[in-house]
């Protein structure tokens, strides 16, 4: 009788409806989970040779406070879960490639995540200027806003490629090797340093306090759906939580532009790329002086 209940026959295909598309995503899951797995045991062990550098080594060399990061990710490798991996998918799609012609700093790439470069806890005066003690903040699903060794962080990433944006301080020439730089443009980067350390602290402590980690998915989809609606000028989310986080670094640390309240908020990844002299919107603009340099490549893996 049991079986010939209509109300158990309706439960039962209710119950396949879910379990049979659910099974691909769960198979898909566990392959990102072991596949992210095995990549941290591969940089956890990776043999280190005293005074010789890899190409990260070299890479991380260039990098200072107050540089930016972009990431070309592939959503398939989000193992934090489902809803990260449709957040990644839903960014990509609708937040990435509409340049309308506009003049753009690199020809190819959908750079859907970014982070800032920021000093690690200074213990002595060795630590200011070591390239190992930079950390790479940003904001994440998994842990929230956290900063990471920026070693590490790069040998850790399985994204299509990784840029760096060099930042260039009033009257600096970054790239010239013999360049000696003066007392003040050291004064300016220290105090950029200083306040990004201060950021830093702050942001983290305040992503652990109110659980940021839990909501960053689900801010990145509204975040996303409204500007594919042409919405995100009402919204209260960010367009990118990751973008908004570097655009609000850089504002902190006196190097960022501050236009209107809601440029941080209304921020793309990509508009790091797009060159203010040929946009009007959709820039990431710095105060006179400072500058980013052209796009430096860290990282380029597969297309695939």
């Amino acid at each position: 009788m049991s079986a010939s209940n209509p109300k158990l026959r309706i439960a039962a295909k209710m119950l396949g409806g879910l379990v049979v598309p659910g099974i691909p995503v769960l198979v898909w899951w566990r392959s990102a989970t072991v596949d992210r797995e095995l990549r941290a045991e591969e940089v956890r062990t990776k043999v280190r040779v005293p005074n010789v550098q890899t190409v990260d080594d070299l890479m991380v060399e260039k990098c200072h406070a107050g540089d930016v990061l972009l990431f070309d990710r592939r959503c398939h490798k989000c193992a934090s879960g489902p809803v990260t991996a449709f957040s990644c998918l839903t960014g990509r799609s609708l937040l990435c490639g509409d340049e309308k012609g506009g003049y753009r700093h690199v020809e190819t790439g959908r750079f859907d995540h970014c982070g800032v470069v920021v000093p690690g806890p200074v213990n002595s005066e060795a630590d200011r200027y070591d390239p190992s003690n930079l950390l790479l903040l940003e904001a994440t699903p998994s842990e929230g806003i956290v900063a990471r060794p920026l070693l590490t962080r790069l040998e850790m990433s399985q994204s299509r490629s990784v840029l760096l944006l060099p930042l260039s301080s009033p009257g600096e020439r970054r790239h010239d090797d013999e360049y000696e730089a003066s007392d003040k443009t050291r004064r300016a980067q220290d105090m950029v340093a200083k306040k990004l350390d201060a950021f830093r602290e702050k942001w983290t402590e305040i992503s652990k306090k109110q659980d940021y980690g839990g909501a960053h998915s689900t801010l990145s989809i509204v975040g996303a759906v409204a500007y594919g609606l042409g919405l995100h000028h009402l919204s209260p989310a960010p367009v990118s939580p990751s973008a908004w986080l570097v655009v609000e670094a850089l504002q902190e640390s006196g190097v960022g532009l501050n236009l209107n309240e809601r440029h941080a908020l209304e921020t793309r990844c990509e508009d790091f790329l797009r060159d203010h002299r040929f946009h009007e919107t959709n820039t990431v603009r710095l105060r006179p002086g400072w500058k980013f340099l052209h796009p430096v490549v860290l990282r380029e893996n597969a297309t695939s």
